[in-house]
């Protein structure tokens, strides 16, 4: 089940995820995610947070509209592959339609770049590396 979620819930999650547990939970604050229109989102399955995602309104380069950026996009190693992260991502760009935003980018992590491309962003950018973390790829979608 996909809802709406607080920022402190999805915290722990996104540092066993992307941080490798190295981080306290509050080092994995994005400067974002309180900002006006930013959103969260999980899935549960089983009652457990297994999938989170965040958005924010953030415009990318010279594109049009109104564009939002997706961060922090972690699925727990065990539940990987059942479709959960794209349930996660594709429920968000059909809120964000309704909310009439033109499109969603991304820093991809290069090894993430396959999940992305399945649910219909494309590689925007050459790759280029993030300090400490590794080679990323801007991705994007067009929503409307």
């Amino acid at each position: 089940m996909i809802r709406f979620i607080q920022v402190e819930e999805l915290l722990p999650l996104r540092n066993e995820v992307l941080r490798e547990g190295k981080l306290t939970n509050d080092e994995c604050r994005f400067p974002s995610d309180l900002i006006e229109g930013a959103f969260h989102l999980g899935y549960f399955f089983n009652d457990e947070l297994v999938c989170v995602v965040s958005l924010h309104p953030q415009n990318y380069g010279e594109f049009g509209g109104t564009g939002y950026q997706l961060r922090g996009m972690a699925t727990l190693e065990q539940y990987r592959g059942k479709g959960f992260g794209n349930q996660l991502v594709n429920f968000a760009i059909v809120y964000l339609r309704g909310q009439r935003a033109n499109y969603v980018w991304c820093n991809a992590r290069k090894k993430a770049v396959p999940f992305y491309l399945n649910v219909g962003f494309e590689v925007i950018s050459a790759e280029f590396e993030v300090p400490g973390i590794g080679p990323h790829y801007v991705m994007y979608v067009k929503i409307r």
